[in-house]
């Protein structure tokens, strides 16, 4: 599902990469757990992975297509069929209302409208049956993104992630403003889901006691550091 080859990506003005990966692979259905300390590259890696970023050498493919060789236009298509997104910063718009903004991938990917809606159910039933399951109280669902707390915002922006049955689910540190019992609640539902629907996960915390939820987990500064070593796969 993603096939990351000779991967090296630097900021502007930096001295020296911020990311350099010799291989990575995650398949279809697998799950994998990365960490390391702030500053190792992991937003930046989920950022490359999803297409968002371009890499300066090396190839960053999803579904067998290379991220560099698309246009923009075919770049944002491609991430909207495929890629469900859970920002670190939740990226909710804050004048959309709760429900819409779960609905938003529905309005850009007719894939993911239709996946939605198999059964014979709306796409507007499968958000109300998301946000119920990440434990959002309907009284909410009307409610501007922007009068949300903290942690209800980022349960909005996980059912948005999850809306559609998206190929591959990316996690930037989902659970941090969760106390236990809800990141309890939040981890079942999110590995439930991508279960059920087939779906890749890449999930990033510094909470490593999540670790042993995954089929496999990685260090990000360990991978960095064994750069062009043996393949990782």
């Amino acid at each position: 599902m993603i096939d990351v080859a000779d991967l090296r990506f630097r900021w502007p003005g930096a001295e020296h990469d911020c990311v350099a990966i010799p291989a990575l692979h995650v398949a279809a259905g697998g799950s994998l757990f990365l960490h390391g300390p702030s500053g190792s590259g992991k937003s930046t890696l989920l950022g490359l992975l999803a297409g968002v970023l371009l890499p300066d050498a090396g190839r960053v493919s999803l579904r067998d297509t290379s991220w560099a060789a698309l246009s923009g236009a075919r770049r944002d298509a491609l991430r909207a069929d495929h890629v469900g997104y859970i920002f670190q910063q939740f990226n909710l718009l804050p004048y959309l209302s709760v429900l819409d903004n779960v609905l938003l991938p529905c309005r850009f990917s007719a894939l993911r409208r239709q996946r939605a809606a198999a059964g014979g159910a709306s796409a507007a039933a499968a958000a109300g049956e998301l946000l119920d399951r990440v434990g959002l109280d309907r009284g909410l669902w009307s409610r501007s993104a922007a009068r949300l707390s903290v942690g209800q915002q980022q349960r909005v922006a996980a059912a948005r992630a999850l809306i559609g049955r998206p190929d591959v689910v990316i996690a930037d540190e989902p659970t941090s403003a969760l106390d236990a019992a809800l990141r309890e609640s939040f981890m079942e539902l999110l590995l439930d889901q991508c279960r059920a629907a087939g779906s890749a996960l890449v999930f990033v915390s510094h909470d490593e006691r999540l670790a042993a939820r995954f089929e496999r987990q990685l260090s990000l500064p360990e991978i960095n550091r064994a750069a062009y070593a043996p393949a990782i796969a």
